[in-house]
Order: C-alpha cells, then structure tokens, then sequence
C-alpha cells in the first residue's frame, strides 16, 4: 500500500525527520489560508497523487504570492495529471499540498528498501538527489553508496555517520542527519513498510537539513496489526480491479491485453503470461487465486475479470496441489451458468482430482474450450481471441 507525500512527511517527522512547514488543501481557498499559517513569501502547491515525476508533469507550482496560489491550485485540482510512472490513463488530483518553499544549496537522495535477495533492509543514497534513482544508476552510478543492515542488530549511528560522510554533508550537519536517517530506519522497521525515499533531502542555504519530498510504502499482508497505516490508505488512487480483488482476497495486476487469465500460483501466473505473449497475445491482467480455491472464490474471480470490459478472452490455468480441480470446475460451472458469456472460455486443468474436474466441465454442456498443457491452452486462449475479434469486432 502507497501513501500520499504529506502522509509520508507526517509519519517521517514523528520519528524525527525535519519537514518544511505545510498544509493539506481541497480548494484554492483553502490552499491560500495555508500559506497564511505558515508565513514566509514563498510556496510550492504540490499535487497530491501516488505518483513520482509529479515536477515534470507540471504537478508542482512555485508561488510568490497569493494570486499565484490560488491559480495553482484551482489548475491542479480536479487535473488528470499524467508522468512517467501513471501511464497514459494518468491519476486525478483530489488534493493539495501547500508548504513553504526552501532555498536550497544541496540535493541528496536517501532510500530504504527491502532487498529480498539478501533478506535484509537496503539503504541506497546519492548525492545527485532530485533524480530518480533509476536515473542516477544510469548518469552518476558512482554516486550511489548502498549499505546493508543487519536484522539482529538494526542499523547502526556508525553506519549512518558513514553514509553522511560520503554524501559529503557539512560537518554542522552530521548530528542532525545521522538522527534522520535512523528516524527513517525506525519508521521502515517499526511500521512494516517496503520502502521508505526522501527525495530530495536538502540542505538550504541558510544550513537546515530538511525532507523535501517523501514517500513510504508498506506490506499489505501486515496492515491487519498497523490500523493506523491501514486507514491512510487513499483508494481514488488504486486501480478499481485491484482494490475490488483486494478486498475480496485476491491477488490482481491490471494490464493491458484482451485475454483475461486465472491461474493459482504466481510461478504458473508468470508462465502463463509468458506463454500468452508467445504464442502473440496480451494478457488482461495477473489473477492468483491462491492455493484454497473454493467454488465460490473461482466464481468470484470470473465475475471480477470479466468486469473489465477489453477482456475478449477468458483462460483459466490450474495446477491443483492444495487446490482441488473438481472445486476449481464446480465454480468455474457456477459463475459461468449465471451469467450470458459472450467471449469464449479456455481451461486447463491439472492436478489433484483432474479427471473429476475436466468431467465436472465436459457433462455441464456450456462452450469451455479445454486443453491440456500449458503452451496448449495459451495456444487455444490466443486463437480464440482472434477468432473472437474477428467475427464480433
């Protein structure tokens, strides 16, 4: 789960973080009584989406004076604003954030992340902040400085004093850094997130180290035990299939193809998919039913796919182990007597009870077009896309 930047900033502050003063606005009044609380003669009205690059795409204003605000504001909200990371379909701006503006004199950039591969907590900073970091890897990759923390101990000030050290920040500063960086720490450890970025941390010129930008993502499967990250969550900002199969126990990835996929397992889901691009198709989208597929949770998967109306094929793919392939066919036969299927209906079937299953399919009397490997039923899913295309386009 993402959080917006000033959810970010207040999460980062409680743990010792410095944030330049801000407000949330929803309404261009509102975002110039913001200014008024916080003082100064200068402002930056940032848009509120889960999205970085927001800068480029025109989602941040600088302003010097209320009238400049106001225009900002009223431009931004309500905007689909479109970057890098959005995709074209891009994310409504439903809220602002307005803080003061800082006079900077350096840029570093600062994440947290988890590295799976070594089953520790990763700590990537640079001097070039401002980037991101998959473009500072390709133009300063000698500027990045990665350290590794281990679990049983945490990290470490020395760790972090190293990590001031090479960013080259002035001495003054040390103190204040090294109690950032462990704040950061914390906050990654102690609330379950997956990444913590600070992009940039800045020093102004008038020599205060400050978070200029912040972002923090967590671990779904742990928001049951941190309620107050959990009612951050903004789901305007969520793709609608996601969030509905979220809140239904299902594992779903939106993309952009035409043939719908239901697998159990994400190794068969990424074959599948690879399987599907192969033989000159586009899946739809990343269903994982997980490994207890009852009747009714196939069922669930099917209504929720064929939501998504540039599905023009549909293709079940299940290895049973756990899972059993006469339930797996029980739903299948469910949802599809329920309702007018107009696309047609790909299965494959393996596993524990397969001849059950694949009889369960072949004595319900509806059109399910059966296969029986994997390079088969992508084969037929793809044909039958065309075909489908072809004849009802």
């Amino acid at each position: 789960m993402d959080i917006h930047e000033y959810q970010a900033k207040e999460i980062l502050s409680d743990f010792g973080v410095p944030i330049p003063r801000g407000g949330l606005a929803y309404s261009p009044e509102q975002a110039v009584y913001r200014t008024h609380e916080i003082g100064g003669d200068s402002w930056v009205v940032k848009a509120q989406i889960h999205s970085g690059a927001r800068g480029k795409a025109g989602g941040i204003k600088f302003c010097r004076d209320d009238e400049e605000v106001w225009k900002a504001a009223d431009e931004l909200l309500g905007k689909r604003l479109i970057t890098s990371q959005t995709g074209s379909a891009g994310k409504i701006i439903h809220r602002l954030y307005v803080e003061s503006a800082s006079e900077i004199d350096n840029e570093y950039y600062i994440g947290f992340v988890l590295d799976r591969q070594k089953e520790r907590v990763s700590i990537v900073a640079s001097g070039q902040g401002g980037m991101e970091i998959e473009e500072i890897a390709v133009e300063k990759p000698e500027s990045i400085i990665r350290v590794i923390v281990e679990p049983a101990v945490g990290m470490q000030p020395f760790q972090a004093r190293e990590i001031a050290f090479k960013l080259g920040i002035d001495d003054s500063l040390v103190s204040q850094t090294i109690t950032s960086l462990l704040g950061c720490y914390r906050a990654f450890r102690d609330l379950d997130a997956t990444m913590v970025e600070i992009n940039p941390l800045v020093v102004t010129k008038d020599g205060h180290l400050l978070a200029v930008d912040a972002k923090m993502g967590f671990d779904d499967n742990a928001l049951f035990r941190r309620p107050n990250i959990s009612e951050l969550r903004d789901k305007s900002q969520e793709d609608p299939r996601e969030m509905k199969a979220a809140d239904r126990g299902l594992s779903y990835v939106g993309l952009t193809g035409n043939i719908g996929c239901i697998i159990n397992g994400a190794g068969l889901a990424m074959a599948t998919m690879d399987m599907i691009k192969h033989a000159g198709g586009e899946p739809a989208n990343f269903l994982d039913i997980g490994g207890g597929a009852s009747p009714e949770r196939v069922a669930k998967a099917i209504n929720l796919v064929l939501e998504d109306k540039n599905v023009k094929a549909l293709l079940v793919n299940i290895f049973a182990g756990i899972n059993r392939c006469d339930w797996v066919a029980e739903g299948i036969v469910q949802a599809v007597s329920r309702i007018d299927l107009k696309i047609p209906l790909v299965v494959r079937l393996s596993g524990t009870n397969v001849e059950e299953g694949r009889q369960i399919l072949k004595d319900c009397g509806l059109p399910i077009i059966m296969a029986d490997t994997l390079q088969e039923v992508a084969e037929k899913a793809v044909a039958a896309w065309l075909d489908y295309e072809k004849n009802y386009s």
